[in-house]
């Protein structure tokens, strides 16, 4: 295609800070995640994209990368669960009609639903409380709007943000590009109700 691609890492212009140690440890998903919040949403922040992994990215008011979390995501958890337990059905990842279910398919969807959603509260929760302040809470990747139902702490479930990430650091690495981002973010994705 006559083209040069940019590959995205700790060394591209972002206009955040990594304070990850090493920064070269952190993924390009991670990074476009957190460029992409703080454009849109301002600082500080937490992403949880759901995707393979669930990845929490924290960012501060400074437009610092403070780290994060990392656990399995919901489909593998779930794909554990049925490989390692013969007599368990492969069952749809969907919210169950309530939380005491009285069938094995209700009780593995309430176990799965309700479970990742006190994962990712309990986690959510815990960050508050270590930054000792209440950042905007944004979610991405396949089942963000799925799972933010459960959620007291997501206020924004935002399927483009990877994408948009992308776009941004494109932007600010081209011939010409250079933007840098601002701390108040420009929002304009639809609230999570």
């Amino acid at each position: 295609f006559h083209l040069s691609p940019l590959f995205i890492d700790h060394a591209s212009d972002t206009g955040l800070t990594i304070l990850y140690d090493p920064p070269s440890d952190v993924g390009a998903d991670r990074i476009v995640d957190a460029v992409a919040a703080v454009h849109k949403y301002g600082a500080p922040c937490v992403v949880v994209d759901f995707g393979t992994a669930t990845n929490f990215e924290v960012i501060d008011e400074g437009g610092r990368y403070l780290g994060g979390v990392l656990t399995p995501g919901i489909s593998i958890s779930s794909d554990a669960l049925f490989a390692r337990a013969a007599r368990l059905p492969r069952v749809a990842i969907e919210r169950p009609q309530k939380v005491i279910c009285t069938s094995t398919v209700g009780a593995i969807q309430s176990g799965l639903y309700y479970g990742y959603a006190g994962l990712v509260d309990g986690i959510l929760r815990r960050m508050i409380e270590e930054l000792g302040r209440k950042p905007r809470v944004i979610a991405t990747g396949g089942l963000a709007p799925l799972i933010a139902t459960a959620s007291e702490y997501i206020e924004v479930v935002d399927r483009t943000l990877t994408l948009d990430g992308l776009r941004l650091v494109y932007g600010m690495n081209r011939p010409g590009g250079g933007r840098r981002l601002s701390a108040e973010g420009d929002a304009h994705a639809a609230r999570f109700d």
